[in-house]
Order: C-alpha cells, then structure tokens, then sequence
C-alpha cells in the first residue's frame, strides 16, 4: 500500500484546538436547490467575469452566464434554472456590495451533465483537459481560488515533476474535504491523474494530517486498487500545514523562494482535494463548478453539517438546513477561524471559495483590546515565513512601506499564527494586509506612470 507515515511537517505553526469533532461524523447532505440565487461576478483571484445575459433572459442549470475576461479568469455558470432578474450590486463574502447576476428560480433542476458519456481520460490531450477545466470554471476550492486551468499551464522553461495534493485540511473546525475524501477518494484519485497528465509530472503525492489516518488509508488503497504509482503521506497536525510553501516542504523537503517565487519554480504544483475531485467531474462528465460542499459548524448552530450547497445560496439558508441558530452567534466567519472572513450579512451567498461557515459563541471568540509588545518574540518563532512580525508591524504602524518591504512582508501567508501567539493580542495580519495593499497599489501606480 503506498501509505507513508512520513510525520514529518515545517519550522513553526501553532496548535489551535481542532474542534473538528463538531462535523467530522457528518456525511455530506444535499441542500435542496434555493429559490433565488445571487452569483457575483468576482468569485475567484484574477479579473471578474464578464456578464453574458441580461435581465429577463432565461438560463438552465450549467449555462454560462458570464465569460473569462483574460488569461487569469474564469466563466460563471447559473447553478439553478429560471430567470435573470437583477444584474447588480449586492453583498459579497469580502464584506462590500460587489456585481452579481441574480436568478429566480422556475422550479425545474435538471441536470444535463450526468447523462453525458463519460470522456475516457486516456483519450484527451493535455491541452483538452485544460480546456475543459476552463470551461468548467474551475478554481481552487481550498479557499484561495486561484484559476486552476493557470496552475495547470505552467510556462515551458519550468517543467513540472511532483504534484501534491493537498487533504491536509489543517484550519480548525472545517471538515468539508475530509468528508469529500471518505466519501469519494476514487473520484479524488481519477482527478490526481488528470492533473498528472495535464502537466506530464513524474511523481505524485496525497498529503493528510494524522488526524485523518481513515481517509489516508482509504485514498492509498484507492491508488492500489488504480494501480497508481502514488503516495499517500501522513503528515503531523499543526497549522498552516495545508499551506502550498509548508506542504512542499513537509513531503519533498524543497524551499520554495520568496516572492515573485512559487511552487512551479521548485518543480511543483499543489492542488486541494476538492478541487481535484470538481476537476475529475468537469473533465469526465463536462460538469461546471455550480457547488461545493461547505461545512457549517460552530457552537452556536444547532447541528453542525457538512453540506453539498449551489453557489449563489444564500448564508441564511445553510443555517435553517442545519436547524438554526442553538445560541446567539458573536461571530460568523466564512472559512476556517485563522484565515476566514467576518460575515456581517447572512443574505452573502455562498462563492467558489466557501470551504466553511462558522457561526461562534463568545467562548470561542477571544475578544481583546490591542496592548503594548512586550518583545517576547513568540511570533517569530511561530511564523512558518521565517519573517519578524512584530518588527514589521511597527513599521506598518508607522506607514512606513518601505522598510515593511524590506523586511518582506510581501511573503507573509496571512495565515494568522503569529498574532494566534501574541500575548498582546496585536493584530499583527491586518497591519500586513494593509501593508500589502499598499505596497502593490503604489508598485500599479508606478507602472501605469511609467506606461
């Protein structure tokens, strides 16, 4: 069985409380169809789609709404049938009122991919399959949906050897991919293999946490049963183990350079579990992305669910399904409760990159006021980027972007360890996402000046 108990993982990371209990034993439930679906045109990295419908046009299930609007975009499909009745502004997971495309529906559902013959992998080229995930609208579903068919083009001068899939799932709380791969690790390998093909790699590995040994078991007999020549690799539980940079290292052992670098540059592409079963679905049946499964869980909701949802589904109605609120939520988060978003509106549909919907009690919510560092150096010790956080947060402070650069805070995975460890309970990510944010509108300022 190729089942490696590698245990092996990367400097730093935290040890948040799992609270995966909650959902973990949760099979995967359909969502019935909603009545209404707002789709926003921004629903991945990269430009927003362009609308191909107008109000009071009438589109079936998988029908293209909106196109790819350049190299790094994606199309929308309508995830239910009926009509086009607003193209608009409404509320949007990143906490503003962005476009979106929204569908009344007339009460049919039908599916057409699932009466499709199957396409025989073996048949396609490598070209045809990045094609069809394009076409599909794929993104990755791990939460940063980035273009999945831009991963699987890299440029020629950087072949590809390894690809990773990523079931690490290391965020508290979320346990939509571990659902996904006890309930359909064959349709996750066929989707590997897809990937394999799709950018001629060598090798290819599953990597999993140790907290989820019964899925990384059921995935390497998958690949045995497959005669695939792939590894499933336990890795230790500590968060961002699920980071692309953290992942490569913990199963190849290679350092991905800093910003611009990125895995293709050490050889490698990481792709999530579910992302890689949607892929297996669009290229085998021509399915578009129209849903994803979305954990909804946390204490303050009375039956916490893995849920397979419509994208466009308002947050409300995942509530209602999981029998409502147990008790007054302080916080809802989409995502995981390190990397997540704060929800204010529960009208917010659900996007492509909806992993979770976390509704949370006060006593699971650390509510602080910011004090003074008192240069204990815990962040540095937890930053999985070897970066100094709390050196950078004073430059920040101090809207110093120079210095904040230098220091590399492009590099920085915004993935939340640091101010987790922080006595003072400094906001150490919001003052380097502010950074960034300046950072990279100045660098677009100086080109557009320069253009």
């Amino acid at each position: 069985m190729a089942l490696i108990f590698k245990r092996r993982t990367f400097r730093g990371g935290v040890h948040p409380e799992e609270m995966k209990e909650l959902a973990k034993d949760s099979p995967i439930e359909v969502l019935p169809p909603p009545r209404r679906v707002v789709l926003p045109l921004s629903q991945h990295l990269g430009a927003p789609s362009e609308p191909k419908v107008k109000v009071g046009d009438e589109v079936k299930v998988g029908d293209e709404i909106a196109g790819a609007k350049g190299f790094v975009s994606v199309p929308l499909h309508a995830s239910i049938s009926g009509k086009v009745v607003a193209i608009d502004k409404f509320p949007h997971p990143c906490g503003r009122r962005m476009p979106a495309i929204v569908i009344e529906g007339d009460g049919s559902d039908e599916l057409p991919w699932g009466k499709k013959e199957k396409q025989k992998i073996d048949e396609l080229t490598p070209e045809e399959i990045r094609k069809r995930v394009l076409a599909a609208g794929m993104v990755g579903l791990g939460g940063a949906a980035f273009p999945s068919h831009v991963k699987l083009s890299p440029p020629k001068e950087k072949p590809i050897d390894t690809i990773i899939i990523n079931g690490a799932e290391c965020e508290p709380y979320l346990t939509s991919d571990y659902r996904l791969m006890l309930e359909h690790p064959k349709e996750i390998v066929e989707g590997m293999l897809i990937i394999k093909k799709a950018l001629s790699a060598e090798q290819a590995f599953i990597g999993v946490e140790e907290n989820k040994v019964d899925a990384a078991e059921l995935l390497a007999e998958e690949c045995e049963k497959a005669g695939v020549d792939a590894k499933v690799v336990v890795l230790k539980v500590k968060y961002p183990q699920g980071g692309e940079k953290q992942l490569i290292k913990a199963i190849l052992g290679r350092e991905v350079p800093p910003p611009p670098g990125l895995p293709l540059d050490v050889g490698v592409v990481v792709h999530n579990v579910g992302t890689t079963y949607a892929i297996a679905q669009a290229v085998k049946y021509g399915k578009p992305l129209i849903e994803r499964v979305v954990t909804v869980s946390g204490k303050a909701v009375r039956e916490p669910k893995n849920l397979l949802v419509r994208l466009g589904t308002p947050f409300s109605e995942l509530i209602d399904y999981c029998g409502g609120f147990s008790a007054p939520p302080v916080k809802v988060v989409m995502g995981g409760p390190m990397m997540g978003l704060p929800q204010f509106d529960l009208s917010t549909p659900v996007v492509k990159g909806t992993s979770g919907l976390l509704l949370l009690t006060e006593d699971e919510v650390t509510l602080a006021e910011e004090g003074v560092c008192i240069r204990c150096g815990r962040c540095i010790d937890v930053c999985p980027m070897n970066l100094l956080p709390t050196e950078i947060a004073a430059y920040c402070r101090n809207g110093m972007w120079d210095e904040a650069e230098a220091l590399d805070v492009l590099a920085c995975i915004e993935c939340g360890s640091c101010a987790y460890n922080c006595p003072a309970r400094i906001p150490l990510v919001h003052y380097f996402k502010t950074a960034k944010a300046e950072i990279n509108a100045r660098r677009k300022a100086q080109a557009k000046a320069k253009s």
